[in-house]
């Protein structure tokens, strides 16, 4: 919940909850094999959410992909590369994203 507006973080009318953590309010999407064995990894950064609501951002995102991932901190990791689809749900639920790396 949004502690300025009282609604829910995805349906923010005062953006306040999105941009307090970030320094410069985009949401990065990017690719990672690092530390994996070769496989790849959806990571979501920038995400100014409490842990609740990122888990359950987090849910929202493995339906879609129909994929699994976990939290860690405030990044969420997707198994497999789904950049593109992330980027269009973040922005149909008004996140400013983009994508980052190559």
């Amino acid at each position: 919940m949004c502690p300025a507006c009282r609604m829910p973080v995805a349906q923010c009318a005062c953006k306040q909850a999105r941009l307090a953590g970030t320094a410069d309010g985009i949401v990065r999407v990017s690719r990672e094999t690092k530390g994996r064995a070769g496989k790849g990894v959806t990571l979501i950064s920038g995400l100014a959410l409490e842990p609740v609501a990122l888990t359950a951002l987090a849910r929202r995102l493995k339906t879609a992909c129909g994929a699994g991932g976990t939290v860690k901190g405030s990044v969420i990791e997707l198994q497999g590369d789904h950049r593109e689809a992330v980027v269009d749900l973040l922005r149909k639920q008004g996140w400013n994203s983009k994508r980052s790396g190559g």
